[in-house]
This record gives C-alpha cells, sequence and structure tokens, in this order.
C-alpha cells in the first residue's frame, strides 16, 4: 500500500448499498435516528447498527445522544460535498427513467444545507456575474459589495466570519454540474430564504418548493444571467 490517504477505505464504506443509501438520507442535513436510518437503508435495525458504526469509525458520520435517543448526522461539509461529487458521477448511469420527482430535485434541493440545483447554481452565477463574490481557483470570497450585499439580504456577516467555517465554499452541484454556493454563507442565505417565507421543504424529499410570490423575489434578488 502506497503511502497517502486510504481512498479505498472510505470508497468501500460509501460503497456498499445500504451504508450509502443511509449517507444519502443524511444529505438533507437533518440529524436522523438508527431505526429511521435502518428504514431509509432497508435494513433491520441490527444491521443499521452495524453499518452506523462502520461509517462513525471512519469519520463520515457523528452521532449526538439526546435523552434516550442517538441522532446520527454526516460528520461536516466534506463529506456533503464528496457526497454530491459522487452524485455527478453516477447522474448518468441513473437506474430508472427520470420522472417529475428527478425534475424537482433538479429544480432545487436541499444540499446538507445549502441550496442545490437549478436554483442554487444561478444564486452564484448571479453574485459572481455582478462582482458579489470572486473566483480564484478553487476558492471563493466576498467582495466589499457583495459584503454590503449579504448584509442588506439580512445575513449576519459578523456572527459568520466569527466561526471556525469557512464563509464561502464552492460546491460541484452533481445535477447542473455547475457551482452553487456552499460555506457558512450558503447556509444563511438558504435560511433567509426560507425565513422570508419564498421557500418550504418537501417533508419526503430534499426538494425545495418555491412559492410564486418567492420565486418572483428570487429572480428579483439573483437574477439569472446568460453565458456570454
Amino acid at each position: 500500500m502506497k503511502e497517502g490517504p486510504d481512498i479505498s477505505r472510505v470508497a468501500a464504506l460509501i460503497g456498499d448499498p445500504a451504508r450509502a443509501n443511509m449517507l444519502m438520507a443524511l444529505m438533507n442535513g437533518k440529524a436522523l435516528t438508527a431505526s429511521e436510518l435502518a428504514a431509509e437503508a432497508g435494513v433491520t435495525a441490527q444491521t443499521a447498527s452495524g453499518h452506523l458504526g462502520k461509517l462513525q469509525s471512519g469519520d463520515l458520520v457523528h452521532v449526538r445522544k439526546q435523552g434516550r435517543h442517538k441522532y446520527f448526522a454526516l460528520a461536516n461539509a466534506d463529506v456533503a460535498a464528496a457526497l454530491e461529487g459522487l452524485m455527478g458521477l453516477a447522474a448518468g448511469q441513473l437506474r430508472t427513467r427520470t420522472g417529475p420527482k428527478d425534475a424537482a430535485l433538479r429544480h432545487a434541493r436541499v444540499c446538507y444545507n445549502h441550496l442545490a440545483g437549478q436554483k442554487g447554481v444561478q444564486m452564484y452565477a448571479s453574485l459572481l456575474r455582478r462582482g458579489l463574490v470572486r473566483e480564484d481557483r478553487d476558492e471563493v470570497a466576498l467582495t466589499p459589495d457583495g459584503k454590503s450585499f449579504a448584509e442588506e439580504f439580512g445575513i449576519d456577516l459578523d456572527g459568520l466570519t466569527s466561526s471556525r467555517a469557512p464563509l464561502c465554499r464552492s460546491c460541484l452541484d452533481w445535477s447542473e454540474r455547475r457551482t452553487h454556493l456552499a460555506g457558512s454563507l450558503g447556509r444563511a442565505m438558504l435560511t433567509r430564504i426560507e425565513t422570508r417565507g419564498w421557500v418550504r421543504r418537501d417533508a419526503d424529499s430534499r426538494v425545495i418548493l418555491f412559492s410564486r410570490d418567492g420565486s418572483a423575489a428570487f429572480e428579483a434578488a439573483f437574477p439569472a444571467i446568460m453565458e456570454p
């Protein structure tokens, strides 16, 4: 075995179908119990416990105890980004024909804790082309105009920058194959969009549903900008 990160170990952890289904269920950013994850994976509670132990030891999930219950969540945003990237690789090998539910996922969905899909890509592209964020290779940062925009949008930038989490991160969208905004700013943007009542989350999936007024408000805040 050559020196360096053991990619095969992580790949084996994700590659098991039951564990992959568990990880995908956690991509909506919610913490779930072992029994809920067992149902998502279609396995028994005992089998689910074994899988979750392996995912935890591999630093892919973490567990929080509350009373008698244990809640599992993705370990961090890096895990979510890796899963999103793998979904992009697998997109050309879909097991079923795409239908209305897939169209809704492509349109707008939650990716761990930020907006993804066509709407997420549109938001990032609008910020970029208007000079509100800038790219330097894989690094993304707010410009001075972007900071003003974020504060006017209702984002507490001082609170975000005081945390250790990166403010801006790029995330490759698996369905659009383009960038959407992650990091603490991406999370705050989605939260603000929700608190403004522009969207609601579908209870049974990662789909984010825009109201008619919400869609109009989103278009005004993040106008689509055609590629030259």
